[in-house]
Order: structure tokens, then C-alpha cells, then sequence
């Protein structure tokens, strides 16, 4: 007897969904781990194989130490960061770090193409910041304090009176076009004063930081203030609101935009003119440290220098950024 059978089509054991989810994940993988900045970190540890053409001693291993960092760091990131835009502006910028020191490596030690007292190789760069760590967080403190002391007071005492004067469209008007005449002043020439009235270099330097800060905050309050939408204030008005809360309460968070517009240009100017004062008359500060070691022809901690303060501009500028975008992220 002949029994016939229905073929029966067995179940899928895989639904398309799993079956892709492994190449999701491979093709994942080599998006965040196989990048030109890994390629260039391999070309910067190679590049050290090259002989040196210096007499001196170039403190390769500092480099290397220093790029194995970045490198750490990088992969770290590249396993944290979530946001592809965020990783990709993280990575460039490290390739980018990459890239010069490459180009600083071969110009200095490699080849000698620029001049060695100028000009000193990246290796004995890292070195004399570690040799002279403790020397420059003393003057990172130094500068750090000086400009949150004089930034902080200018920012208390023209936020407040910025929203009492720009609330009065008649004093206001008034009160931007003298604050624009006294801003258009170079607060480095108040420091003859400063010297003659105020007893102490440290004094001087925040009087010079509260005016470079004062007048752009100061500023742009009152240009926020004016320029609130009158619907806002008009529907504070309909719930009876008092003229403290309404200033405080409404009027300021509408008017925040403008008021970061002038403490993001007082922060740039306070740094601009706390480090050209330090390079004067300081006997402490990243701008002492700098004009210091340049007047003994010191180049290697000039350069030590001049990477601090970009660090710490860029970190405090990162910062600022942050607290803005935290404090404005209603309007996103």
C-alpha cells in the first residue's frame, strides 16, 4: 500500500530579523572601532622607529606614552558615545591631534627642519609637563581664580540691574547706547588706574575682568529684556503677577539667549586681557608662566604654556557651553 505524504514546509527557525541582526552588529563594530585615527595613531608609533637627527635628547617615550592615552581614551569613547554625530566631531578631533604630531615629529626630531631651541620635539614637550605639573597647576589655580572672581561679580551685578534698566523702555534706550560707548573701551587701559587705587596686582586684574565682563552682560540683558515677546508679558500681567516675580520669573528666563550672548563674549575677552596682564606685571598666572620662561629663552615650557591655556580655555569654554545648553534646553 502507497501512502502519500504532504510535503510540509519545515518552520523557519531564524525569523529575517535574526538573521540580519549579526551583520547589524558586525557592520556596527567596524563603524566605531576601524577609523583613519587608528590608522594614524599606528603611523605616529612607527614614525618613532625613524632615527633621530637632534643631538639632544628627544623624550620619544613621552610621546608614545602620550599617544597610547588618546588612543585608550579613544576607545572608551567610541564604546560610550551613543550619538554617531558626537563620536565622529570626538574622533576627528584626535585624528587631528594625531596629524600634528606627526608633522611636529618629523619637522623636529625626525629631520631637523625647524629650528631645535625654537622648535623643540613633541617628546620633550610632555616631558617638561610633567616635570613642571605642580608649578602649573599652581598658576592654572591662580588664573582660574582670578577670572571666576572678577567674571562672577560683573555677571551678579548686571544681570539684575540690566532687567531693572531694560524693563523701562525709556531708560533703556538710554542706558544700551552708554553701555556701548563704555564697552567700546579697552578695559586694558583702566589698569594705570587699578595700579594707583587698588593695593594689590591680584585686585587689579579682577577690577580689569569685572569690566571686560560687566559691559557685554550688562548688554545684552537689556537687549533680552527689551525684545521679549509682549504676549509673554502680557499673559504674566493676566494672572496678576508682582513686578519682582515678573522680572525674575519671566522676563529673565525670556531674555537668557541674549544675556549668553554677552557672557560668551566677556568670558573671551577676560582671558584675552588676564593673560596679557599676567605677561606685565604677575608674578603668578599661565601669562607669568609663559613671558617668564620666554625671557630666558626657555622655549620648551613656552610651548608647555601656550597647550595649558588653550587647554583650559577650551575646557572652561566647554563648560560654559554645557550650563547654557542645560538652562536653555526649553527652547530646544
Amino acid at each position: 500500500m502507497n501512502i502519500q505524504t504532504n510535503d510540509i514546509a519545515a518552520p523557519a527557525i531564524y525569523s529575517d530579523k535574526e538573521i540580519k541582526e549579526p551583520s547589524k552588529i558586525k557592520t556596527e563594530f567596524f563603524r566605531r572601532y576601524f577609523r583613519v585615527v587608528h590608522i594614524l595613531f599606528a603611523v605616529l608609533l612607527l614614525i618613532q622607529l625613524l632615527p633621530d637627527q637632534l643631538a639632544t635628547e628627544t623624550y620619544a617615550s613621552y610621546a608614545i606614552w602620550f599617544a597610547v592615552g588618546v588612543e585608550a581614551l579613544t576607545l572608551i569613547a567610541s564604546a560610550l558615545i551613543k550619538k554617531p554625530a558626537a563620536l565622529n566631531l570626538f574622533v576627528d578631533i584626535v585624528a587631528f591631534i594625531y596629524g600634528l604630531l606627526i608633522a611636529w615629529t618629523l619637522a623636529t626630531a625626525k629631520f631637523n627642519i625647524l629650528k631645535a631651541a625654537l622648535f623643540p620635539p613633541p617628546g620633550k614637550v610632555f616631558w617638561q609637563f610633567t616635570g613642571d605639573f605642580d608649578k602649573i597647576l599652581t598658576n592654572i589655580q591662580s588664573s582660574v581664580g582670578i577670572i571666576l572672581q572678577g567674571y562672577l561679580l560683573a555677571i551678579a551685578v548686571a544681570i539684575p540691574l540690566g532687567l531693572f534698566l531694560g524693563w523701562s523702555a525709556r531708560l533703556g534706550s538710554a542706558a544700551s547706547y552708554i553701555s556701548k560707548f563704555l564697552g567700546a573701551i579697552p578695559p586694558i587701559v583702566y589698569i594705570p588706574y587699578g595700579i594707583a587705587l587698588l593695593p594689590t596686582f591680584r585686585s587689579v586684574s579682577v577690577f580689569v575682568i569685572f569690566l571686560a565682563t560687566f559691559w557685554p552682560v550688562l548688554g545684552g540683558t537689556m537687549s533680552g529684556v527689551m525684545n521679549v515677546d509682549k504676549k509673554t508679558i502680557d499673559s504674566a500681567k493676566v494672572l496678576n503677577v508682582g513686578k519682582f516675580t515678573m522680572l525674575f520669573s519671566v522676563i529673565l528666563p525670556a531674555s537668557l539667549q541674549n544675556i549668553f550672548i554677552g557672557c560668551n563674549q566677556g568670558l573671551t575677552v577676560s582671558f584675552v586681557l588676564l593673560t596679557s596682564a599676567e605677561m606685565v606685571g604677575a608674578q603668578s598666572g599661565l601669562g607669568y608662566y609663559i613671558k617668564n620662561y620666554s625671557d630666558f629663552g626657555d622655549y620648551t615650557r613656552t610651548i608647555v604654556g601656550l597647550i595649558v591655556v588653550g587647554i583650559v580655555i577650551v575646557a572652561i569654554s566647554f563648560l560654559f557651553n554645557r550650563i547654557q545648553k542645560f538652562l536653555l534646553r526649553w527652547k530646544q
